[in-house]
This record gives C-alpha cells, sequence and structure tokens, in this order.
C-alpha cells in the first residue's frame, strides 16, 4: 500500500486498463495541497497512458484534494463520491472523464 501521494499515483497508473480507455484522449491534472501533495499530469492518448509530475496548460480535468483525504481514498478509508460531496474532493472540467477514471484505474480513486 502507497504511503505517499506520488507512490499511490504510481500504482494507480499501472492499473491502468488500455481497453477500458479506448481511443480516449484526456489529460487529468491531480492538484493534491498539503505536505505530501504535488501536481502530477496523466495523460491518456489511444490506449496509452503516461504519469509526469508538474501540469499542462490545458487539462481535460483537474482533481484537487489535500494529501491526507487523497491517501484515505487510495487506503479505501474514504470513498470518492462522498468525498465529494463533503467538498473534499474538488473536479473543474468535464465531469464524466473523471468518472471514467475508476473504470480505467480499477482499484483506484
Amino acid at each position: 500500500m502507497a504511503e505517499t501521494c506520488e507512490d499511490s499515483l504510481k500504482e494507480m497508473y499501472k492499473s491502468f486498463k488500455p481497453e477500458v480507455a479506448g481511443n480516449l484522449n484526456a489529460t487529468y491534472i491531480f492538484d493534491i495541497s498539503g505536505t505530501g501533495g504535488g501536481k502530477w499530469t496523466l495523460e491518456i492518448n489511444s490506449g496509452k497512458c503516461e504519469l509526469k509530475t508538474g501540469v499542462v496548460s490545458s487539462p481535460s480535468v483537474t482533481i484537487s484534494i489535500s494529501d491526507q483525504d487523497w491517501l484515505a481514498i487510495q487506503k479505501g478509508k474514504l470513498n470518492s463520491q462522498m468525498a465529494f460531496m463533503m467538498g473534499k474532493l474538488r473536479v473543474a472540467g468535464d465531469m464524466g472523464l473523471a468518472m471514467k477514471l475508476q473504470s480505467m484505474f480499477p482499484g483506484q480513486a
């Protein structure tokens, strides 16, 4: 189980299901606040996925959350939909693409 936000994103990246993504082209930014946070970009392009440190200028979706809440979701202690409803997880951009994350990365956020 990942102990840092970066490690959890790397684990998430490894669980990518290209058959679910199909020919999707989308860019996700993870803006995680707190001492263990940072900013990462996840690019999905025609069945391929790439995780990078930093951000791009025009993402399809930006997900903002604290480091503690991100890790709680990854460890199964906080439901991502509940976190969204409570305002702990914020989504900017295409909500449909944000919701597709769970199917492309099973067992993750």
